[in-house]
């Protein structure tokens, strides 16, 4: 699946970014940045509705390709500039975690390592 695949999957703004050619095989849903680096592997999108540059360091640290904030929680221009540096895709959904997770995963999108 593409980034733009997820975009469609989640009917999702495109914040910035882009590369949504760029393929993702995993993602993870999380408010807590701390779970993300302690039990995360190889994900290559993060959902949250933590709004803060945190989100994108842990990101860009994990060497993620996207972020999708989810109840169309806005990110900052500070966040916005971080992840143009980074090269990370942000982007935008309406839907709640549990929701937008769930048409990930419907779509074949999975956790990986039965996380």
């Amino acid at each position: 699946m593409t980034i733009a695949d997820v975009q469609k999957i989640l009917k999702a703004e495109l914040v910035c970014g882009e590369d949504l050619s760029a393929e993702v095989h995993n993602a993870c849903g999380s408010d807590m940045m701390s779970d993300v680096l302690a039990f995360v592997k190889d994900q290559s999108v993060l959902l949250s509705g933590l709004v803060n540059t945190q989100v994108i360091r842990t990101a860009e640290m994990m060497d993620m390709l996207c972020v999708i904030f989810v109840r169309g929680k806005e990110p900052t221009a500070e966040m916005i500039e971080l992840a143009k540096e980074f090269d990370i895709v942000l982007m935008k959904t309406p839907l709640r975690m549990f929701n937008a997770c769930g048409l990930l995963y419907e779509n074949g999108l999975r956790g990986g390592d039965g996380i």
